[in-house]
């Protein structure tokens, strides 16, 4: 209970000054869930894909009398902001999320609307979407979000250009992707780029090795508060591998001011600067959106390599099993939010999404891969998650929204070298689960 009114306590508290910075983020002006202006506002993460979803906006404001409106917050400052404003006035009545450990302190804060009723109105929004997708966002038995965008696994990416003239193909094994930095250095090519100045793009490589080094249960019980998993011999030698990756200089020198938020890291693998980058699925809309000739001709993505003796299949994923829409309790328009749900699993939707390389988890995505921007593409991500034993959710979605600071900075600190592998243990065994 005092966890619960803690949360609470820091949830109803407003910072005046990131507030303001949120509001002026906003893409659709003032209004909110209780403002009563007569529309729906909702907000989403701000990126490439912005386009689809003003889109359907503009399709439900065509037969809608409760209009919607799509405001924004960049990337690189949702989360954040996205805590200063929700229990507020300026609270959206839609908001955009990654299911999880992302919405549990609003669950328990009470700020969430349950969709079950929606749902028992309208069942397609839940029976339209893969369960196993769907059933990220319900929590207590209760659910709290409907899948929105697509299902993102995190993959190799990689300049095809670049590697034909170092005479490499794609690494299949880690002491592959060894070598290949090596042979890339030699060739004064930054072998892998890395936004590592927004942090959770070197996440992505703790999350894979130590999948692939412990298999997905080691994560999974440390999330659940077995805090000595931390510290086990598979943990250790995780980290020594990344430090390995690091040491070997696959990252640069200067990988802490660049960031993937704003274009930087994209643009030196589209560049040919850099061979590699690790990253969601949603570097193709980046790279489409950016450079759409090198997406089409020279950008090329693999699975992440294996381990030679890990326990994790190199089958397994991580990344966001989906982005999710969830709704504030205080909406003064139920309907139309409810209306305006619906069509996150209708054939435009589908379509719309698959045209900037997103994979939506629609029970009807598959029928139309043909139709994606590259099908090849998108098949090859749909038959991924199809066969995937496991798919983990990133560490910063599967934590509380408290502990994303700290695993970023853990992250951060012990690839710049500013700690040691029993700092980097502390760390993590000090922060809040689920």
């Amino acid at each position: 209970m005092e966890i619960r009114a803690r949360r609470a306590r820091l949830l109803a508290g407003g910072v005046t000054l990131a507030l303001a910075l949120s509001l002026s983020a906003c893409g659709g002006g003032g209004g909110s869930a209780s403002s009563g202006d007569g529309r729906i506002h909702v907000l989403v993460y701000g990126d490439a894909t912005n386009k689809v979803e003003k889109k359907i906006v503009e399709t439900f404001n065509k037969t809608s009398d409760v209009k919607a409106v799509l405001d924004t917050i960049p990337g690189a400052d949702y989360q954040q902001k996205l805590q200063t404003i929700i229990n507020t006035p300026q609270a959206p009545d839609v908001f955009f999320n990654w299911g999880g450990g992302s919405i549990q302190p609003y669950v328990e804060a009470d700020l969430l609307l349950p969709l079950d009723g929606f749902i028992k109105e309208e069942p397609g929004l839940k029976d339209n979407f893969l369960p196993s997708v769907f059933n990220s966002a319900v929590i207590d038995g209760a659910s709290y979000g409907v899948p929105m965008r697509g299902t993102q696994p995190v993959l190799l990416f990689h300049n095809k250009k670049v590697l034909k003239d170092a005479g490499l193909t794609p690494p299949r094994t880690w002491d592959e992707l060894l070598d290949a930095v090596t042979a890339l250095k030699s060739r004064g090519i930054t072998p892998i780029a890395l936004g590592g100045g927004d942090k959770w793009p070197t996440l992505m490589w703790f999350e894979y090795l130590y999948d692939r080094v412990a298999g997905p249960e080691l994560f999974r019980k440390a999330l659940e508060g077995d805090r000595s998993a931390w510290e086990s011999a598979d943990s250790r030698k995780a980290l020594s591998m990344i430090k390995e990756l690091v040491d070997a200089g696959a990252f640069g020198t200067n990988f802490d001011s660049v960031k993937f938020t704003d274009g930087g890291s994209p643009a030196l693998l589209a560049g040919g600067k850099a061979a590699f980058e690790l990253m969601g699925s949603w570097a193709y809309a980046t790279h489409q959106d950016a450079d759409k000739e090198f997406a089409e001709k020279d950008l090329g993505y693999t699975a992440f390599p294996s381990v030679e003796g890990g326990k994790g299949d190199r089958a397994n994923l991580v990344g966001n099993t989906n982005n999710f829409y969830s709704v504030l309790k205080k909406t003064k328009h139920p309907e139309a939010v409810a209306e305006f749900l619906t069509l996150m699993y209708s054939d435009r939707f589908v379509q719309e999404q698959l045209a900037v390389g997103n994979l939506p988890t629609t029970t009807t995505t598959e029928k139309f891969l043909a139709t994606a921007a590259n099908p090849a593409y998108s098949t090859y991500q749909f038959d991924l998650v199809k066969k995937a034993p496991s798919f983990q959710l990133s560490w910063d979605q599967a934590y509380p929204p408290a502990a994303i600071t700290p695993i970023h900075q853990a992250v951060q600190q012990f690839v710049g070298g500013e700690t040691d592998e029993a700092g980097f243990i502390r760390a993590m065994q000090a922060l809040p689960t689920v």
